[in-house]
């Protein structure tokens, strides 16, 4: 699966971690659905490579395992947040 941008909402502690708490995808019919985050778990870093579901990432990046619930049902995803550029992208 590819990834996609999707807008997140993410709170930044005193320490200056980085913890999703929602996010918004577009669906079908092009109206946003917002998700809340129920649990999230960040992965080290292992360097520069691409990822077994296709996402190519640098030291920098952070990658976040997620769990929300999708249409009643609850769905683990993968975020990935590239600080230099800002951008969040999501595969399932």
């Amino acid at each position: 699966m590819q990834p996609i941008a999707v807008d997140v909402i993410c709170q930044h502690t005193r320490d200056g971690e980085l913890i999703p708490l929602r996010i918004r995808l577009l669906d079908e019919d092009g109206i946003y659905q917002i998700h809340k985050i129920h649990e999230y778990q960040l992965l080290t870093h292992q360097g520069t490579h691409t990822t077994a579901d296709g996402v190519y990432i640098t030291d920098c990046t952070l990658i976040f395992v997620c769990k929300i619930i999708l249409l009643g049902q609850l769905k683990l995803i993968r975020l990935y947040y590239e600080p230099d550029r800002k951008i969040w992208r999501m595969t399932a």
